[in-house]
């Protein structure tokens, strides 16, 4: 066995006031030239494994350690952090917070320098060149994108040559181009420079497209370590702990085994797979789209339009909307420019589009914790100009991408009340119980929201929103880094929430969530909304996709592979169009197993 592998060997680890072990007995052994997923459910113990490979643990989080990690034959308890920093590279889910100086080249500079690395300047050119970010050597850091200010953080580590790079969730916070840049340069570095590359990902799809081997943490221990096709296969153990397979997987999963699965009885887990595995199916067949019509663009996508008029007066009116922010370098960075918009009762929105494209902006306008350079947003009849956001919180709730920020209190009641007594409600004990009972939030009722996992914080920041009974509810990357029981807590909640206000806004980067729930997609892009229309138009526009760097879910282009005319915008859907297809009655009598916990056809989450 090669000493340059990084081997865990009956790993237990109690964090300093824990009630027990995060970690039991736990071992594996990671190669060399490796390019390994870690997965598992929130809270199983991935990422505490992971930091003892380059010896954060136990040197920078104490605690109770027993048994061994080598790393490339040295002992971490008998080497320090920056020792083993030149090693293994590590890159934060929160890749900001490792991002320490002015400019790009200064970063990536920084930690061979204080190594005292002599040929430090040129580390820093030759990382720099390979993830192609030369270009951007003197830019100030805040002038970045979240994807550019990510491959600033992989520099960063591969200035120092290490023989492991390990990166939590890579895909996190980016949005599909970012994401997919990120793990071609990750695929580059594991095949061209030979380096073994280490990630956590909940995204069993970029698994499957880029890893070779994949490492499922339960309970605090390895279950196993299998190659990506057969570990992708073990539904069961997947499903028990909280891991969505890919889209293809739960279809083949729903499909006779005839039908379903690979020459050597596997099923499929990418597309390419998918597509030799099932049988080709007719356009005579093909599933009508459920939302159908065409894209929305130029005037009609100004005008709010989704291929039909729409009915009553407008909740969310923006016109001639221009916004930005200044910068050191150009003075003015335009975000939105000239945005004409309507948002109306019944609307499921979701806005999609690349970092930086005005997201996050155009809900803080809605919401008046901005105010637009130019033109007007109104919100419910009132100028948000001229209305504090404290009155506009009443019928307009703004869930934060981080959760945590919504919890000032030490107990998910109080926290909820807290809102609640600050706007002088009525019946404040009454309207708490309800909220939590509505959106089955009792069991976590008395505890510290700022200690809860980040699936949890999602659920109940909603329902301190939801309490206020408001109008509007807006919401950034509701489920971004959550593992497939929080997806469908989450999900679960944004449909409840659809009874009770009449107009959810979602920005998201997470398209499986965008297809199957969304009944309008907003794509931004330059400062506009560059198309508005139902989720199978946008993802059936080639050149739209192509300009925005938005990717087809798997079943979306599944769909186009197999030739249907619309596409399927669910595993479920695509089930049943293959059914029909395959004129199989016993099989579209029996349905499909909740796999993958898909949300119904036409948005109806399971």
């Amino acid at each position: 066995m090669s000493s340059n592998n990084i081997v865990v060997e009956n790993l237990t680890f109690q964090y300093p006031g824990g009630d027990e072990a995060v970690l039991r007995d736990a071992s594996v052994t990671i190669e060399p030239g490796e390019f390994t997923a870690v997965v598992g459910g929130n809270g199983s113990g991935k990422t505490t494994l992971c930091k003892t490979f380059n010896g954060l643990i136990p040197h920078f989080f104490e605690g109770t350690f027993d048994g061994r990690v080598t790393v490339a034959g040295t002992d971490t308890r008998e080497s320090d952090v920056a020792e083993l920093s030149k090693t293994v590279g590590y890159v934060f889910q929160d890749f900001e917070n490792q991002l320490v100086q002015e400019t790009v080249r200064d970063d990536v500079e920084f930690a061979p320098l204080n190594h005292g690395l002599d040929d430090y300047a040129e580390r820093a050119t030759r990382a720099l060149e390979t993830l192609g970010l030369d270009h951007l050597e003197d830019r100030f850091i805040w002038e970045l994108s979240g994807g550019q200010q990510h491959l600033v953080a992989l520099a960063g580590v591969l200035a120092m040559d290490p023989e492991f790079i390990f990166v939590d969730e890579p895909a996190a916070q980016l949005d599909p181009r970012n994401a997919r840049e990120t793990y071609e340069q990750l695929r580059r570095l594991n095949e061209e420079r030979d380096k073994t590359i280490i990630v956590i990902e909940h995204h069993s799809e970029f698994i499957a497209d880029y890893c070779d081997e994949m490492v499922l943490v339960s309970d605090g221990g390895v279950a196993w370590k299998e190659p990506v096709e057969v570990g992708l296969n073990r539904l069961d153990d997947l499903l028990a702990h909280d891991i969505h397979p890919p889209q293809v997987t739960q279809i083949a999963d729903g499909l006779p085994p005839e039908v379903g699965t690979l020459p050597d009885g596997r099923y499929p887990v990418t597309v390419d797979e998918a597509a030799t595995a099932f049988q080709p199916a007719t356009t005579r067949e093909s599933r009508a789209a459920v939302d159908g019509g065409a894209v929305a663009t130029g005037t009609d996508a100004a005008a709010g339009l989704t291929g039909r008029e729409r009915d009553g007066d407008a909740l969310v009116t923006m016109r001639g909307v221009g916004h930005g922010y200044p910068t050191l370098r150009e003075g003015y960075n335009r975000v939105l420019d000239g945005l004409d918009l309507e948002l109306h009762a019944g609307d499921r929105v979701a806005l999609v589009g690349a970092n930086g494209s005005g997201k996050s902006t155009l809900l803080r306008l809605m919401t008046g914790l901005e105010s637009p350079d130019e033109g007007r947003v109104t919100v419910l009849g009132r100028d948000t100009s001229e209305t504090l956001p404290e009155q506009l919180a009443d019928d307009t709730v703004y869930i934060h991408q981080n959760p945590e920020e919504m919890f000032v209190e030490d107990t998910v009641r109080k926290d909820v009340a807290y809102y609640l007594e600050n706007r002088d409600a009525p019946n404040v004990d009454e309207r708490v119980d309800e909220i939590l009972a509505y959106l089955d939030l009792e069991h976590l009722a008395d505890r510290d929201g700022r200690l809860m996992s980040l699936g949890q914080q999602r659920r109940a920041s909603l329902g301190i929103g939801l309490a206020t009974d408001p109008t509007v509810v807006l919401l950034d990357e509701p489920t971004g880094s959550l593992d497939l029981q929080s997806r469908r807590e989450v999900t679960g909640m944004l449909r409840k929430a659809e009874s009770r206000v009449e107009t959810v806004v979602v920005a998201s980067h997470d398209l499986q969530l965008v297809a199957a729930w969304a009944n309008r997609v907003l794509v931004m892009g330059e400062g506009e909304v560059l198309a508005d229309a139902p989720p199978a138009a946008v993802f059936s526009d080639p050149d739209l996709l192509a300009e925005t760097g938005l990717r087809q879910p798997q079943v979306v282009e599944l769909s186009r592979r197999l030739g249907l005319e619309s596409p399927a915008l669910s595993t479920d859907a695509m089930c049943e169009t293959l059914a029909r297809s395959f004129e199989d009655d016993a099989f579209a009598d029996g349905g499909v197993g909740d796999v993958g916990g898909d949300a119904e056809p036409n948005g109806g989450a399971r």
